[in-house]
């Protein structure tokens, strides 16, 4: 890892075959393969389709699953390209109270998640 602005952040190469934090790294490759591809690939796929056919988002909401859809295709291209690994590189802190290892597909599907909770608990669901 390379430090930068007095090691607040670090920026590195690691290959996560794992979910968050490397959640399920330890698991056999069938399985990871199951779990992160083709799951995931069958969530963005219905995710996608309740954006743009099956619902009626307000603007916070449609940004926040548009965010929560890019970051798990990004996360989704990285696997299948590279052999079930998702390629994280940066980690964030002060002294020991640091973030584990993530890319910025990460942070677009954890900001489009917490924005489509914050939308859906202001306004409602628009269905």
């Amino acid at each position: 890892m390379i430090s930068y602005l007095n090691d607040t952040v670090r920026i590195g190469y690691v290959e996560n075959t794992g979910a968050f934090l490397g959640l399920g790294s330890s698991l056999s490759k069938e399985i990871r393969f199951f779990l992160f591809q083709a799951i995931a690939g069958i969530f963005l796929i219905a995710l996608l389709g309740y954006a743009v056919i099956g619902s009626k988002l307000g603007l916070a909401s449609i940004t926040g699953v548009s965010l929560i859809f890019s970051g798990g295709a990004s996360n989704l291209y990285d696997r299948i390209v590279n052999d079930g690994a998702v390629i994280d590189f940066m980690n964030l802190g002060v002294g020991v109270l640091r973030t584990g290892v993530f890319n910025i597909a990460d942070v677009a599907i954890m900001a489009g998640g917490l924005l489509f909770i914050f939308s859906q608990s202001m306004h409602g669901n628009r269905e």
